[in-house]
């Protein structure tokens, strides 16, 4: 059986604002966390607390390009 290693993983704890609980957010990109519990995709917004947005076509547009880019990489 071979063995993977998986690194580090971004994870936070936080409200998701399309299922509305308290659950893990995981990173897809920095600054964009997928919901556990739902799975929405949120960004996250700091200005003197942490909240999470539900993404618009710009957001998503952007975490598009940058998954492209990952597999380019590689």
């Amino acid at each position: 059986m071979a063995s993977v290693k998986i690194g580090y993983i971004d994870t936070v704890h936080g409200v998701c604002p399309s299922c509305e609980e308290e659950t893990l957010l995981v990173a897809i990109v920095t600054d964009y966390y997928k919901c556990t519990n739902c799975g929405h995709e949120n960004r996250q917004y700091v200005n003197g607390s942490i909240k999470y947005l539900k993404l618009d076509d710009k957001d998503k547009a952007f975490i598009e390009r940058m998954k492209q880019n990952e597999e380019k990489d590689g």
